[in-house]
């Protein structure tokens, strides 16, 4: 490989798609401004988030890290985890059908299942304002929030990051794109937050988009589909076990208990492999 070059995997799940590579053999030092450039759909490879797979501290454990287009790292993403663990396998890294992910705020199991879809076991949902985190003073089923002028109702939890779940008669009808980045950067998120738009369909089925932090909307999102359900599951509008309609295509989401880790099931897909030049200031070698 050109030593100027970082080896890629670009993979997608729902849309959802992402930039895989391979800390493992590769160093790569990754900036806000690479990550940009790299994630840019006219001056880059173009994704929605980057990935890169780095060692553990044990074998079969791997650590995930992941930067948003705009440049800044995150702990979670379950459709992005879910390709990680296909990555892992076709670059020979894990020829494991369970993996152990760590990432900045949480860790996760993954199984590759006999069908080749992938569950990815997201871990226990956090309620409470300080963990997701909200500016609140009590947890609450419902908080409510102004918009200019206008009063948005809306459910929040932590999925590895902070999500907000509104409900609407209609996705296709949701104002996503004038709402979503106003509520993704209010004040009453400390950290921002993903903006889900959930139709309920029937009490195992709803329609959802998604508003990503530092994305903007997206095809897919696998852990705004477990906050929508999850949201869902403690108003006691859903059963334990979900469908999510999202607009590029269906995944499963259940939860089974308070107990239990929410898990989320769907397929994934390699879209191509290639190399990027590496700037200066990164360093990159095999």
């Amino acid at each position: 490989m050109n030593n100027n070059a970082l080896a890629f995997t670009k993979m997608q799940s729902l849309g959802n798609d992402f930039v895989l590579i391979d800390g493992v053999r590769q160093h790569i030092r990754m900036s806000a401004n690479f990550a940009t450039r790299i994630a840019d759909r006219h001056y880059g490879i173009g994704c929605d988030q980057i990935i890169i797979a780095e060692p553990g501290k044990q074998p079969n454990i791997f650590k995930m890290a992941v930067f948003n287009a705009d440049g800044s790292e995150v702990g979670q993403c379950g459709n992005g985890v879910r390709c990680f663990a296909r990555f892992l396998q076709d670059q020979g890294l894990s020829l494991e059908s369970s993996i152990a992910v760590q990432t900045i705020t949480t860790n996760m199991d993954i199984t590759i299942n006999s069908d080749q879809t992938i569950t990815a076991s997201m871990g226990l949902p956090e309620f409470h304002p300080k963990k997701i985190p909200l500016s609140a003073d009590a947890e609450r089923p419902e908080y409510a929030l102004l918009v200019e002028g206008r009063e948005i109702e809306f459910a929040a939890v932590s999925i590895g990051n902070p999500h907000c779940v509104i409900n609407v008669p209609d996705c296709r009808q949701a104002n996503v794109e004038w709402l979503g980045p106003r509520i993704e950067s209010h004040a009453i998120f400390p950290e921002k937050a993903n903006v889900g738009f959930r139709q309920v369909i029937s009490r195992n089925e709803v329609n959802l988009r998604v508003f990503e932090r530092g994305v903007g909307e997206t095809l897919g999102c696998g852990s705004g589909a477990c906050a929508a359900v999850v949201c869902g599951i403690r108003d006691g509008i859903l059963d334990r076990q979900v469908t999510v309609h999202l607009l590029g295509g269906s995944i499963t989401v259940d939860w089974m208990s308070e107990l239990d880790p929410v898990r989320l099931t769907g397929a994934v897909e390699k879209v191509f492999r290639g190399q990027i030049e590496v700037p200066d200031d990164i360093a990159c070698k095999d």
